[in-house]
């Protein structure tokens, strides 16, 4: 059975948050953790009176731990919906761990069954580098870089592929084939085609124009750039594996915020996470 305890991401070097923790203790009088699925909001109101020293360079420790907990106590193993930066997502939390590098934290999180504004995904694994929490009203979190390694069935790639306004239209065979239609020119194509840098590289196996076929030496590779992707991602490859597409993206920075009360809510309640 698959575990949810951030401190069993054994990927990474295990990060606790004792410490953290033991500073919320003697703030309240139970365990912050306990209060995410509580029926009160009593909880947020500490929050905004933590004073300075110590306690103040703890925060970013005890919001993590509570957010990463609680999210977890709620959504692990169960679908959950998350808007993030006016996108919508919907899938299965796997897999949610947090560690503290440096000054900073690294998270893992693990998706299955994606809806990504409705674009089906069959998983994900997002890692969020350099992830920093800055308290306030509302809290924001920074993250340095993202990777995002995924998967996805060719027939619903290309039905992405077509939304970017590319000349051709692309569809999957029966037979596994992938047929090219210009949208403007009588000409119909099979293809292989991979994403690389950025740019969907199109090979050319066969072709005809107005039914007639063109001739192999006509034939070649067209590189097509992609339009950018939300967040300023980049796709750094698509590879096909049969009916998979197994691809990986990278984002320079996000940055975005959140309201602690509605935080708390969502949880308590199993709504919808935002993240604006």
């Amino acid at each position: 059975m698959a575990t949810f305890d951030p401190r069993s991401w054994s990927a990474l070097p295990l990060w606790s948050p004792l410490r953290a923790m033991d500073v919320g203790k003697r703030l309240l009088d139970q365990s912050w953790a306990t209060q995410w699925v509580a029926a009160t909001t009593a909880w947020v109101d500490p929050v905004a009176d933590l004073g300075a020293g110590t306690v103040t360079a703890l925060l970013p420790d005890v919001l993590m731990t509570l957010l990463s907990e609680g999210i977890l106590s709620r959504f692990g193993g169960r679908a959950i919906d998350v808007t993030v930066l006016g996108h919508e997502l919907h899938a299965t939390l796997e897999v949610l761990g947090v560690r503290r590098a440096g000054a900073h934290f690294r998270t893992k999180t693990v998706l299955a069954g994606l809806r990504w504004d409705g674009h089906p995904i069959e998983t994900v694994t997002v890692i969020a580098h350099g992830v920093r929490l800055v308290p306030g009203v509302p809290t924001r979190v920074r993250a340095a870089r993202v990777d995002v390694d995924g998967t996805v069935r060719l027939a619903a790639l290309l039905e992405w592929l077509g939304t970017r306004q590319l000349e051709w239209a692309l569809a999957a065979e029966p037979d596994g084939r992938i047929r090219a239609t210009h949208r403007r020119r009588r000409i119909t194509a099979w293809v292989d085609a991979e994403i690389r840098e950025g740019a969907l590289t199109i090979d050319v196996h066969r072709a005809r124009w107005s039914g007639i076929p063109v001739p192999r030496r006509m034939l070649g590779t067209t590189t097509v750039p992609l339009a950018e992707l939300p967040f300023g991602a980049r796709v750094v490859y698509g590879t096909r594996e049969g009916d998979l597409v197994r691809f990986r993206a990278e984002v320079a920075s996000v940055s975005a915020s959140f309201d602690l009360a509605q935080m708390r809510s969502a949880i308590v309640t199993g709504t919808a996470l935002i993240l604006f």
